[in-house]
This record gives C-alpha cells, structure tokens and sequence, in this order.
C-alpha cells in the first residue's frame, strides 16, 4: 500500500457551493496510485462537503433554499454571534453535512456516478480561503 496527500484550497465567493470534482482527479490521477480510495477532509468548522448532482444548477439552488430555512440567521436566535450572524447557522449546516468523503478509485478514476460531484458548501457570507485534505490509499 502506499499513500499521497495533498491539501487543496479553495477560494469562496461567501455562501454557496464549490464544485472541485476535477481537482481531486488530478490528484488521484497524478498520485500514480491504481487502485484504492480517496478521503476527502474540510479543516473548518463553517463550511462542509457534499457529494451532490453537478448536471442541473436547480439542485444546488433547492439544497441553499432548505439550508436557509433549517438553520436561518437572525441576531438573537443564537448565545452564538460573536463573528456575526451567518456564523452559528454556518456551524448547524456543517454540523448537518460531512466534513469528510471517502471514495473509491479503480484505474486511477474516481468511482462516482454520472451526475455526481464533490462540492464544498461554504456555509458563511464572506469569501474565505478553505483547506480541503485530499488523501489517497492504494496500489
């Protein structure tokens, strides 16, 4: 067995989802690994990942809409506001999501299905730099 790391960071515009589906192939492809599996880790607390539909936008833009009304924002709602009042909502949404993946590859090619793509969803208003680990296992 050997092992590739990478950490892979990702600029966010404020809310909203990220798609890196083709950054974490590269990876898996230039590991030089055959055969094995992909963990996927988000080093933060306000932002998670999601393996989600990538062929129709309408998907992603329902996920934001329920999102908002299960973890709204609001002064008051929360003990939680000290970086403002996006920031506990985005710690609930991370808390409802992964911050971390684990998939398969075979022939140095993610096995994900035709409509699937690894997302990160940045769940605060502001740009932020997030960390993804992307750790590869195999032969």
């Amino acid at each position: 067995m050997r092992q590739e790391q990478h950490i892979l960071s990702v600029a966010t515009r404020g809310r909203g989802f990220y798609e890196f589906t083709r950054d974490a192939r590269d990876f898996v492809r230039a590991s030089g690994l055959s055969l094995g599996q992909i963990t996927v880790f988000c080093r933060h607390t306000s932002a998670s990942l999601l393996i989600q539909e990538n062929a129709d936008p309408s998907v992603l833009a329902d996920m934001e809409a329920f999102f908002e009304k299960l973890a709204p924002e609001g002064r008051g709602l929360y003990r939680h506001e000290t970086e403002g009042p996006d920031d506990m909502p985005a710690h609930l949404r991370a808390a409802l999501t992964q911050s971390s993946l684990l998939i398969p590859f075979a022939e140095s090619e993610l096995l994900l299905g035709t409509w699937q793509g690894i997302y990160l969803f940045e769940h605060r208003r502001a740009p932020h730099r997030r960390d993804i680990v992307l750790h590869a296992v195999g032969e």
